[in-house]
């Protein structure tokens, strides 16, 4: 197509404007998205190469303003309404407050003193067994002792830790919630 194809291409653009913009505005539902697809046509318009040649200048535009259309609803799924936004603004914080940081980090420096406190073959049973998942059998042969002199280790343990949480004003059974309800 030449400069002067192109030129009557928007010539006929023009003079049918409003009839392509009444044959779109039901299929897109809103006159107003009829009016930005024929927008976006005339600036795809601005790009065409001249050296296209159109046989139907009509049907090549209403064409085009149909695939525009359907850009731009393709685009638009992949955006979040306003309703989506405002619902992601409105998410709570999982992560902890700063009280429960503090709390925690003092817990967990509870539990190191405690743990150095165990003899050095309990707690290497205990956290083998409870930090690294190992089966008792393993650790035993790991360790070169009796699987029953692990399972005494391991209980012993435990019960080294609830009295010394019991000592320390901490209820072992206590759950996480009634733990912080009394905070």
């Amino acid at each position: 197509m030449s400069d002067g194809g192109l030129a009557a291409l928007r010539r006929v653009f023009i003079d049918r404007y409003d009839d392509f913009r009444k044959r779109l505005t039901p299929r897109l539902g809103s006159a107003d998205l009829a009016s930005e697809a024929l927008q976006e046509t005339w600036l795809r318009l601005a790009r065409l190469d001249a050296s296209t040649e159109i046989k139907s200048p009509g049907s090549y535009l209403f064409r085009t303003v149909l695939n525009v259309a359907f850009d731009q609803r393709q685009s638009e799924k992949r955006h979040l309404t306003s309703g989506e936004i405002e619902d992601l603004l409105n998410l709570a914080d999982d992560g902890p407050d700063p009280d429960r940081i503090v709390q925690d980090r003092s817990d967990l420096r509870a539990l190191d003193a405690v743990l150095s406190e165990l003899p050095v073959r309990r707690r290497a049973i205990l956290l083998a067994a409870r930090v690294d998942g190992l089966p008792l059998q393993e650790i035993a042969t790991k360790l070169g002792v009796s699987l029953r002199l692990v399972s005494k280790e391991l209980r012993l343990a435990h019960e080294f830790i609830v009295a010394k949480r019991t000592e320390l004003g901490r209820d072992p059974c206590a759950s996480e919630e009634s733990e912080q309800s009394t905070r």
